[in-house]
Parts: structure tokens; sequence; C-alpha cells
């Protein structure tokens, strides 16, 4: 199960994006993001309620590192396998912290690894 942080109802955001293409390899996901909605099924969960999510294996940023400090307890407390930091969220002090706590950090994109095969 994939928790994508940032997600959005917007077609022309990478977020979106990568909902669709999870959704078309069917692999679970769960939407986690600031603005109401619905993507692909799933309704996207409040982030400033820090929804809690069992069973993650991979958490998916399109959350600027400006806009992560907040969440991070939220994040780690996920307790994901990994977390994939896409072009434009990478964040030292948050890949720090989830390295500390035994989480794989990735700097990559979500869309490639998926296309390739490699998610």
């Amino acid at each position: 199960k994939t928790v994508i942080i940032g997600a959005t109802t917007n077609p022309s955001r990478y977020a979106y994006i990568a909902a669709q293409m999870l959704k078309n390899h069917n692999i679970p996901f769960v939407p986690v993001g600031i603005r109401k909605g619905e993507v692909f099924g799933e309704t996207i969960q409040d982030l400033r309620e820090s929804p809690m999510v069992d069973d993650v294996h991979t958490v998916t940023l399109y959350l600027g590192p400006q806009n992560q400090e907040p969440y991070y307890e939220y994040i780690l407390g996920l307790k994901p396998q990994r977390i994939i930091f896409n072009p434009g969220t990478e964040n030292d002090e948050l890949i720090e912290l989830a390295q500390k706590n035994g989480i794989e950090t990735e700097e990559g994109c979500t869309l490639v690894m998926i296309r390739i095969g490699a998610f």
C-alpha cells in the first residue's frame, strides 16, 4: 500500500498522475492532501488530521520541503518501509530522520519507477 502525501484532484499535477498509475498497476494507494476530493475511487484524506493508515509499504511525497516539517511525526508514524522523495521534495532533515527510524529513503520519481517496473 502506498500513501500519496500531497494528493490532489488536479489532473495536471504529478501526484494525480501517480494515483492514476498506481490504480492502473493495481497498487493499493491512500491519497492524503489538504483539499477534499476523490481520485480514482479513493477519497483524499485530510493531511492536517494525520489519518492513520495500516500496512504502509511506501510513502511517496508530493509536498515541498518547506511544507513537510509539521508532518514529520505523521510521516514517520505511518511506519513505511520506504519514502520516495519525488523531484522538488528532497529534504536532508527528513531523510536523516527516516533512516534513523529504519526507513529506506529514495530520491526519485514515482512515475518513472512505476513505468520501468522499479516501484
